[in-house]
């Protein structure tokens, strides 16, 4: 609970492809998903959603024509009780404070960062209890990706467990508290983070040391 772990690799290395099959999205062709001690097989995913598992995908995946609002709400449409869902509305918008002065604005308005933000905020909207993250980082100016990464730090101290997947390995590794590194769809190496940070392989390979 609250654990963040990161999954590196080069491209191509399968890691979307891995937070997809977990989220249902492709099926995998051998092989089976666990999640909380049960296999995830032939289920759907919003039943996954429901289940409290939910991924921010790569490209943030935005409603554009719909406001900030609505594109919040959407992420709660397997919920009931509006009164549940307004509070975590305002629990999205502080801890996004941009997204409540503009949540009647179009999320298509938004800046790539921004963006980034809203499709956080959904996520968060189903209640997950396991956070799946593709590349948050991707087409960010550093200063925007400092902000994210301290966010999703945050929402790790709420409880939330995060799978983060990221090219950006340095970041990645001082951010979470453990790590995998994955190639050609196998994870080849893992560790606390701290260790992989160290490591003469990795340094090499993902930090240009």
């Amino acid at each position: 609970s609250g654990e963040i772990r990161t999954l590196i690799g080069a491209n191509g290395a399968g890691k979307s492809t891995t937070l997809m099959a977990i989220s249902a999205i492709l099926r995998p062709k051998e092989g089976e998903v666990f999640y909380n001690g049960a296999s995830l097989a032939g289920r759907a995913p919003d039943e996954i959603v429901k289940a409290g598992l939910c991924q921010v995908p790569e490209g943030r995946r935005i409603f554009p024509g719909l406001t900030i609002k609505e594109n919040l709400e959407m992420g709660a449409y397997c919920r009931h009780g509006k009164k549940a869902i307004n509070t975590d509305l305002e629990m999205v918008y502080d801890l996004f404070p941009i997204l409540g002065e503009r949540r009647r604005q179009a999320g298509g308005t938004l800046s790539g960062g921004e963006q980034q933000m809203l499709a956080i905020g959904r996520a968060l909207m189903s209640q997950p209890q396991l956070l799946l993250l593709d590349e948050p980082s991707l087409g960010l100016a550093p200063l925007m990706v400092e902000k994210i990464f301290s966010i999703i730090e945050r929402i790790a101290g709420e409880g939330i467990t995060i799978l983060l997947v990221e090219q950006n390995a340095h970041a990645a590794l001082n951010l979470a508290d453990y790590g995998y590194v994955m190639e050609t769809g196998k994870i080849i190496l893992e560790a606390p983070a701290h260790e992989l940070l160290q490591d003469k392989r990795v340094k090499e390979a993902y930090l240009g040391e």
